[in-house]
């Protein structure tokens, strides 16, 4: 039986890369599996990142939610534009 390379060499007989010791990891299988699975995880985290985004632009979304408090401050600055208006017509 033959001993597999410990060092692995391009067409060009350079080295490209030492072979671990041992028995090898994984197979090609198990690797496919894998980035398969890794593949479908990152595109379900991609879309809910899309939903979040799409969910946190939508300014009138945000207007219903937020509709007491930007009454409030629409309020604020009414009366501080109006202070301010009173105050230079004093003078």
């Amino acid at each position: 039986m033959s001993k597999a390379p410990d060092i692995y060499v391009s067409g060009a007989g350079e080295p490209v890369g030492r072979r671990a010791p041992g028995p090898p990891g994984r197979s090609s299988d198990q690797i496919r599996a894998d980035i398969e699975r890794q593949r479908d995880e990152l595109s379900h985290s991609v879309e809910a990142l899309r939903n979040k985004v799409a969910e946190l632009t939508d300014w009138r979304r945000q207007i219903r939610e937020h509709q007491r408090e930007l009454v409030i401050g629409a309020a604020v600055v009414g009366f501080a534009i109006g202070g301010m208006i009173a105050l230079r017509r004093r003078r």
